[in-house]
């Protein structure tokens, strides 16, 4: 905790507590180090009205524990289940969230207030884990910090079963939440099978060489960091309308992953978080520094970033223009296909909608003709190998057409929207999938049968478009108001 600076003379120390072998450990330390290191030391507890009698327990033997460390304790109750469905969250995430907002509450009107929860060793390991198989980069290898503002977590060096000795030691019992040892949630069942099956069968050091493997990378991260600050000062100046300008020349000097950093800042500046940013969309935004002056690519949130003069400017698109309607795409908006890979549209869903486009390849020895050949409205095949300019998703242009028949006859877009008696409004909403001014497919209505998978197709190239809530959170990264147990 000095090593750090965690807490200090004067501070107030919000401790998590549940009940559990964690928390108690953590209870513990922080009143045994109070008078040495002069500051004070509060509880809270949350009861989520999940578990009837058993929560009500745990709270009872949380009040008495603080009763005998003559601790202040702050009890919270929160219909948790209500909550997650207002806030159309998981039970898992709501929690968090709830306990976060408790210890907040706590904090409030405090000078010098420090949260502090009970993560340890093994906790970290499994986050470091979980956010490998989710997709994660240098970021999600770091783990639980031992420091993050003012959030401290002073059990991060020690091991679960650690602690339980050393409860034991001192004769403190605590609280088993039975749902700690169900497989429901993910964290659980990497806790029960992934890590011990890796520790069986690869390595028994695999926990401690995860929380090496992520001490490095905040020691790296910091780095970034600072390397990142700096960058920005040179490379990025304000637009006219509050937005950021990337300097093409200047952006050039740096190191990529620090031009990486750099344009995920800019755009979470203009988001004000950076929730939704994936390495698409920065790769999409580096793009556009080898394009012509003009071309744009959707980002989340109504964020756009367009090519420049200087570079690249990104800024909010602001409100629908004459005409439009939100989700509606501009002809002059394209975002380049990820292939293979995802690509993710703001708002094209509707409200509070994203679409999620996958491409894949499919390996053609692993296909029967014509029985594989998905005949679905928003999955379709298509012949890779013939496409010309690369794909790419936007509206509609001058000069669009499609081939309309195997005979390779083409109809302008616009005869056949027509002929099709597609509607004026529906034409205008509909994102298209493009290979340059030729029309490869409109989702929800026709595919080029130029496109087609044929005999002497080599690739086949599988396009889904699905809708998504953007306001459903999967947290994934470093979470400092979840409670280990």
């Amino acid at each position: 905790m000095k090593k750090l600076g965690m807490a200090g003379e004067g501070d107030v120390v919000v401790a998590g507590v549940s009940g559990g072998a964690d928390s108690v450990c953590l209870l513990f330390v922080l009143c045994a180090l109070r008078e040495r290191m002069g500051f004070t030391v509060k509880a809270c507890h949350v009861n989520h009205g999940l578990r009837g009698a058993d929560a009500d327990a745990d709270e009872r033997y949380v009040r008495e524990i603080c009763g005998r460390f003559q601790v202040e304790c702050v009890v919270f109750h929160e219909n948790v289940e209500l909550i997650a469905g207002k806030r159309k969250q998981s039970l898992e995430e709501a929690g968090r969230m709830v306990r976060r907002e408790a210890f907040e509450k706590v904090c409030a009107g405090e000078m010098h207030a420090r949260i502090a929860t009970a993560h340890h060793r093994d906790d970290n390991a499994e986050t470091v884990l979980l956010n490998i198989a989710r997709g994660t980069g240098l970021r999600g290898l770091c783990g639980i910090w031992p420091v993050r503002g003012r959030w401290i977590r002073p059990l991060l060096w020690a091991g679960r079963d650690e602690i339980e000795g050393f409860l034991r030691e001192q004769g403190l019992g605590w609280c088993t939440d039975a749902t700690n040892e169900a497989d429901d949630y993910t964290r659980n069942r990497i806790r029960h099978h992934v890590i011990p099956s890796l520790e069986k069968q690869v390595n028994p050091g695999t926990a401690g060489h995860l929380n090496e493997l992520s001490a490095q990378a905040r020691e790296l991260w910091e780095l970034l960091e600072q390397e990142t600050e700096r960058a920005y000062r040179s490379c990025v100046r304000r637009g006219g309308d509050g937005g950021s300008i990337l300097d093409k020349a200047a952006l050039e000097e740096e190191q990529t992953a620090v031009k990486k950093q750099l344009v995920r800042r800019c755009i979470a500046e203009m988001l004000g978080t950076e929730k939704d940013i994936s390495a698409v969309h920065v790769k999409n935004v580096l793009e556009l520094l080898d394009r012509q002056n003009g071309r744009r690519v959707d980002l989340p949130g109504r964020v756009s970033a367009v090519r420049v003069y200087e570079g690249v400017e990104i800024s909010r698109t602001g409100k629908a223009g004459p005409g439009r309607t939100g989700g509606m795409p501009d002809a002059a908006e394209e975002t380049i296909l990820e292939i293979p890979g995802e690509t993710v549209l703001p708002d094209c869903g509707g409200e509070d909608k994203n679409c999620r486009i996958t491409c894949r390849l499919v390996p053609r020895d692993s296909v029967r003709e014509g029985k594989d050949i998905p005949q679905k409205k928003y999955t379709k095949w298509m012949d890779y190998d013939i496409i010309k300019h690369g794909l790419s998703v936007r509206g509609r242009r001058p000069g669009d057409y499609l081939e309309i028949d195997a005979g390779g006859n083409r109809q302008k877009l616009k005869s056949y929207f027509i002929n099709e008696k597609i509607p004026r409004e529906e034409r205008e909403k509909l994102r298209l999938i493009a290979d340059g001014p030729e029309i490869v497919w409109i989702p929800g209505h026709r595919l080029n049968p130029a496109y087609y998978v044929k005999d002497s197709t080599k690739r086949i190239l599988e396009i889904k478009i699905t809708e998504e809530r953007t306001d459903v959170r999967d947290d994934q990264g470093i979470d400092p108001g979840r409670e280990s147990r």
